[in-house]
């Protein structure tokens, strides 16, 4: 999980930021990335890919990289500006705000599989990052932390759409919900299911 951190290191580069998204999927709820400049001198372990961690494992990791990495910051992309700009490039504008928040510059990214050249920062898009970098990985276990806990309030304030549990991901009960209560301000009005209900309702408006 070290070897581009260590190559990076064997040039003299020391802040390496690692960077990557969580909710590109979902039918609602922001993008959100996170960037993260690991400590050396203080090696985390077991950072691996968000989406192989328990949720409990998820939520421990995220404290003791908040507490021990060297910097961090996390970004939210609302839905509307999804829909307005695509999700590609709502994807790349978290991972750049989120580089851009951190209290320390970064002399290297590692980002996972997005080109980053608008920051004028050298980088290095790894596909799969978040499973061979530990800074790209500590990036999604904020960014998924983050995110989930946002969608976990998001359902007090838009019960019955399971946002609790499926975190906005179009799960059977979600789309059913769409369905039968309408969709939300939290809805990203570009994704197919959501499209189709809006333009149902049109029609039956009409």
């Amino acid at each position: 999980m070290y070897e581009y951190e260590n190559a990076l290191k064997s040039r003299k580069i020391k802040y390496i930021c690692g960077v990557d998204e969580a909710g590109r999927g979902p039918l609602a709820g922001p993008v959100v990335a996170g960037a993260v400049i690991l400590n050396d001198n203080d090696i985390i372990e077991g950072l691996n890919d968000s989406k192989q961690l328990s949720e409990k494992k998820r939520n421990e990791l995220a404290k003791e990289i908040k507490s021990r990495a060297l910097a961090y910051a996390i970004a939210f992309i609302s839905p509307e500006k999804i829909d307005e700009i695509n999700i590609y490039q709502a994807s790349k504008l978290a991972m750049m705000e989120a580089i851009q928040s951190l209290s320390q510059q970064p002399e290297h990214i590692l980002s996972d599989a997005m080109p980053l050249s608008e920051l004028q920062i050298p980088f290095t898009a790894i596909i799969k990052g978040d499973c061979l970098s530990a800074s790209i990985a500590a990036g999604s276990i904020l960014a998924k932390v983050a995110r989930d806990e946002y969608m976990v309030k998001m359902a007090e304030i838009y019960p019955g759409y399971g946002f609790e549990q499926n975190k906005g991901y179009p799960t059977k009960l979600h789309l059913e919900a769409i369905e039968k209560l309408g969709i939300t301000p939290i809805h990203r009005k570009s994704y197919q299911p959501v499209r189709d209900v809006i333009e149902k309702q049109l029609t039956l408006d009409f």
